[in-house]
C-alpha cells in the first residue's frame, strides 16, 4: 500500500472516532459564574435588565474601548436589543436580547457570540446582607459533533469573560451604593488675646516692652580705687619776738 493512501485511511479513521467521541459528548453545555455583591437585589438588577447599562461592567467593552455599540427596543426588560462589533478578532461580534425579566430575580436573554448561540440568564438571590449573582449561559448543540466539540471548551471560551464581568459589576454597584462622606466642617477662628497698652518709650510695632527705671534706682558704680584723703593745711606762722636793748 502507497505511503498516501495510507495518510488517508489513518485520517478517515482519526475522523471517524472524534465523530464517535462527540456522540458520547453532552449536546447541552451550560457555564455559569457567581459572586456575592453588597447590596439588595434591587440595587443589582437594573445592571443586569438595561442593557445601555451593560457596557459599563462588560468584560469585552474593557478589553477595546473603541468597541461600536447599537442599541434597539425598550431602553431595558423585555425586547431590549443590543449588538456590539469590535475590530479585535479575540471579540468579533455579537447582540443579545431580553427575552425575559422577573424585577430582581432572573433575566433571560438570546445570545450570539461572534457565531456562538446559546441563552444567557441572570439570576440574583439574597445571600445575608447582599445579593448573589450569577451569570450563565447555555449552548444546544443539538446532533453536530463539531458544535458538541465546541461545548467541551464552552467554559474556557467564557468562563473568564464572565467572572471578570461580574467582578467588574460588583465594583460598581458597591461604589453606587457608597456612603457620601459629609465635608469636613471648618476649623473654629483661634481667639487672639488683645493688644497690651503701649509703654511709654517703646518703638510703635514692636513685641518687646520697655521699662523705664527711675534714675534713683540705679546703682551708682563704684571704682575700686580707694579716694585719697585732703592734705591738711599748714598752721600759721607764730610773729617773732623783739630783742631788748
Amino acid at each position: 500500500m502507497r505511503p498516501i493512501m495510507r495518510l488517508i485511511l489513518g485520517l478517515v479513521a482519526l475522523a471517524l472516532i472524534l465523530v464517535g467521541v462527540a456522540f458520547a459528548l453532552p449536546s447541552q453545555v451550560t457555564v455559569a459564574r457567581s459572586i456575592v455583591i453588597n447590596a439588595p437585589e434591587g440595587a443589582v438588577f437594573p445592571y443586569v435588565a438595561n442593557l445601555h447599562k451593560f457596557n459599563d461592567w462588560s468584560p469585552w467593552a474593557a478589553r477595546d474601548p473603541q468597541l461600536r455599540v447599537t442599541y434597539s427596543g425598550p431602553e431595558s426588560g423585555k425586547g431590549a436589543h443590543t449588538e456590539w462589533e469590535s475590530s479585535k478578532k479575540e471579540i468579533g461580534t455579537g447582540l443579545m436580547e431580553i427575552t425575559e425579566a422577573d424585577p430582581n430575580r432572573h433575566a433571560e436573554l438570546v445570545v450570539n457570540l461572534d457565531d456562538l448561540e446559546g441563552t444567557t440568564f441572570y439570576d440574583i438571590a439574597p445571600a445575608g446582607s447582599g445579593s448573589k449573582v450569577t451569570w450563565g449561559f447555555g449552548y444546544n448543540a443539538g446532533t453536530s459533533p463539531l458544535g458538541r466539540w465546541k461545548g467541551l471548551m464552552l467554559d474556557r471560551l467564557v468562563g473568564g469573560e464572565f467572572q471578570s464581568g461580574l467582578v467588574k459589576l460588583k465594583e460598581i454597584v458597591e461604589a453606587d451604593r457608597a456612603p457620601t462622606m459629609p465635608p469636613a466642617a471648618p476649623p473654629p477662628p483661634v481667639a487672639t488675646a488683645p493688644d497690651a497698652p503701649a509703654t511709654p518709650g517703646a518703638t510703635p510695632g514692636s513685641d518687646a516692652q520697655s521699662t523705664v527705671v527711675p534714675e534713683s534706682s540705679v546703682p551708682q558704680s563704684t571704682s575700686s580705687t580707694p579716694e585719697t584723703a585732703p592734705a591738711p593745711e599748714p598752721a600759721p606762722a607764730k610773729p617773732a619776738k623783739k630783742k631788748k636793748h
